[in-house]
């Protein structure tokens, strides 16, 4: 049922730009502008002329009144002529999927997971070239195709766990080499798998917390897991958007705890030992923020976006912090890497005139450049000369790589075997959802679930005549 909807998600996509190229359906023809690109814009002295109303979809409904409607009244001191309003969207992929084809939804959005980026050009403005943004911004290739940048991370994140010092420290295992070097009874943080679920054993065995909380209910947290299989899991930058189309069975086994099946390992095994919430079924987002900071649980997977949010969930922020992802993997050179990916992307709506792409582009480069968004929602920032935020101390020694864009002419394989396969890789919930619930129930081991996929994987690789390399 999942899958389907999913599917029906991306087809209503497709047919909402049928319909708007005479279809039979609202007309959203792009209009002739003449856009810059947003590198060439000089804050506080370009585009002082223009008067606009910027409208900037968001799925942070609980900040959209507070922090968001700061940001627009300061950014209103630069240009008094432009306003700027926020809508937040509960629900946000499936309403944005349902609302981006007639085009008439406002200026700026987060780029749903759902759109390929072969479609992008179909919704949004260019905001520059790849060679010219990827020096100034991170993680340009995400949303970038044939060489033009469509959509820009708000900021970014680590690829690791949050977790509760103190929960972790009654369990045996610390960061603080003082400690360590005192107390011959700890132990470090777990780098491997092996070592991740024996920690959760023993958080079990030792503490009242919860070891692991997958917040199943939620649905979306649960997509953190998939975006831990490249370069957390294999050391590669190319793995996610090159090989991994190229790689025949990228999710066997490969028996030394690396590699994505590695990844979903920790997930099916701790739900199938009983390490994580008593009911997943009736999980809570909202409320495990609380519960982290309280150490009423001991870790959760998902990016490092998440620490602030647990910092500000009650009264012990000292105590929530956050590890690499425990799979060690190492560059050529020997040393240890993570991967390091982006937020949602911010774009701007292709279907308004002139005046309205250039006021929403004024207003997302002074989000990406002079706002305080990275610093307020816990993120690496967007701009490259920003220092490294402080919540990142565990990871000192560690090399944070996003993921490297696909070669010329490949920039949408990955998005094409993986909507062909219905594996859904990072396009929703799906697969990691599957793996708790057979997980629960027992009726699948893990190898029958990655046998599963890889025999998916196959099948779309032989149907988009995808050269096998690896």
């Amino acid at each position: 049922m999942k899958k389907a909807i999913a599917l029906a998600l991306s087809l209503a996509i497709t047919a909402g730009l049928l319909a708007g190229c005479g279809g039979g359906g609202k007309k959203t023809e792009i209009p002739e502008v003449n856009l810059p690109a947003i590198n060439e814009i000089n804050l506080g002295t370009d585009y002082q002329d223009i008067t606009a109303t910027v409208k900037v979809l968001t799925n942070r409904t609980d900040i959209v009144d507070t922090k968001y409607a700061e940001y627009a009244a300061e950014f209103q001191k630069l240009y008094p002529n432009i306003t700027v309003e926020y809508e937040a969207v509960s629900d946000y992929e499936e309403a944005l999927n349902l609302r981006l084809p007639n085009g008439d939804w406002g200026d700026i959005c987060f780029i749903p997971s759902t759109v390929a980026k072969s479609d992008m050009g179909n919704y949004f403005s260019p905001l520059g070239k790849v060679d010219t943004l990827d020096e100034i911004y991170y993680f340009i290739p995400d949303k970038s195709f044939n060489g033009t940048v469509y959509g820009i991370a708000n900021g970014g994140n680590a690829d690791g766990i949050a977790y509760n010092k103190a929960v972790f420290e009654a369990a045996g295992y610390t960061s603080d080499q003082d400690k360590l070097d005192a107390d011959a009874s700890l132990k470090p943080l777990p780098a491997t798998p092996d070592e991740f679920m024996q920690a959760l054993r023993d958080i079990k065995e030792k503490t009242d917390a919860i070891p692991l909380y997958t917040n199943f209910s939620d649905k979306w947290p649960m997509g953190a897991w998939d975006a831990y299989i490249a370069v957390a899991a294999t050391g590669d930058p190319d793995f996610r958007n090159y090989k991994l189309v190229h790689t025949a069975n990228p999710f066997t086994n490969k028996g030394d705890g690396t590699g994505p099946y590695a990844v979903y390992s920790i997930l099916y095994s701790a739900v199938a030992e009983g390490l994580v919430e008593a009911d997943p079924m009736s999980s809570d987002w909202e409320g495990s923020k609380g519960m982290i900071n309280r150490g009423e649980i001991g870790c959760m997977v998902l990016g490092s976006w998440a620490v602030q949010q647990f910092k500000e969930a009650g009264n012990n922020p000292e105590d929530v912090a956050y590890m690499p992802f425990p799979i060690t993997v190492t560059d050529s050179e020997g040393n240890r890497v993570t991967s390091a990916g982006g937020n949602y992307s911010y774009a701007i709506n292709n279907k308004n005139d002139e005046n309205q792409q250039i006021a929403s582009m004024v207003y997302l480069k002074w989000l990406l450049e002079a706002s305080p968004i990275y610093k307020d929602e816990g993120c690496i920032a967007a701009l490259k000369s920003v220092p490294q935020p402080d919540f990142l101390t565990d990871f000192e020694g560690i090399e944070l790589i996003p993921n490297a864009a696909a070669p010329e002419g490949e920039e949408d394989f990955f998005d094409k075997v993986n909507l062909q396969s219905e594996v859904g890789i990072n396009n929703d919930d799906y697969p990691d959802c599957n793996i708790v619930e057979h997980a629960l129930l027992k009726d699948k081991t893990l190898d029958e679930i990655m046998n599963e996929w890889n025999e998916k994987w196959t099948a779309a690789q032989t149907e988009l005549e995808m050269e096998i390399k690896f």
